[in-house]
């Protein structure tokens, strides 16, 4: 096995400094790690791609989805993106889980870590943001899916998990 690009090596030396447990997937630009967020799990993935010094980070998390409200789920995430100013959500329809990427271009081959470890923890919040609104759609009824108003459902706070340390705030 070859060893890791300095880019690869550079993610999974950011990981270490957070007490990150993870893996280096052989043969690839990639490290694959999860997380148990506040409502869901969440697989990570950060790919290198060496060529363009860009990493791309993305999580996601198991979404079974009935046909039928598929377009609600879809609705949903457009809305969502609209709200972010970095990253995007998506639904993989054929595996059926939401997903969350963002993706940087670095100046050099050895990435920043701040800014590797903001990303990952971007990736995990927006996933475990969105899982409650998502959850809602899959746990409505059939023949009370069409009342239901996804702009009104984003506007529910009471869905939001907690930012760390905020409830020292209160």
């Amino acid at each position: 096995m070859r060893p890791p690009s300095l880019q690869t090596q550079s993610v999974s030396d950011a990981f270490n400094q957070q007490g990150w447990q993870h893996e280096i997937i052989e043969g690839r630009e990639v490290i694959s790690t999860a997380f148990d967020a506040h409502h869901t799990r969440v697989q990570v993935f950060a790919q290198a791609f060496t060529q363009l010094n860009a990493l791309s980070i993305v999580g996601e998390t198991a979404m079974p989805m009935d046909e039928i409200k598929i377009p609600y789920l879809l609705e949903l995430l457009h809305r969502a993106n609209k709200q972010m100013n970095l990253g995007g959500l998506e639904y993989d329809l054929d595996r059926q889980r939401v997903i969350f990427r963002i993706t940087n271009i670095f100046e050099k081959e050895k990435f920043d870590a701040d800014i590797i470890s903001t990303m990952a923890h971007c990736t995990i919040a927006e996933v475990d943001r969105i899982t409650p609104y998502c959850s809602i759609i899959q746990q409505t009824a059939h023949d009370l899916i069409d009342d239901l108003n996804i702009e009104r459902l984003l506007l529910r706070e009471d869905l939001i998990p907690p930012v760390p340390g905020d409830e020292d705030l209160i």
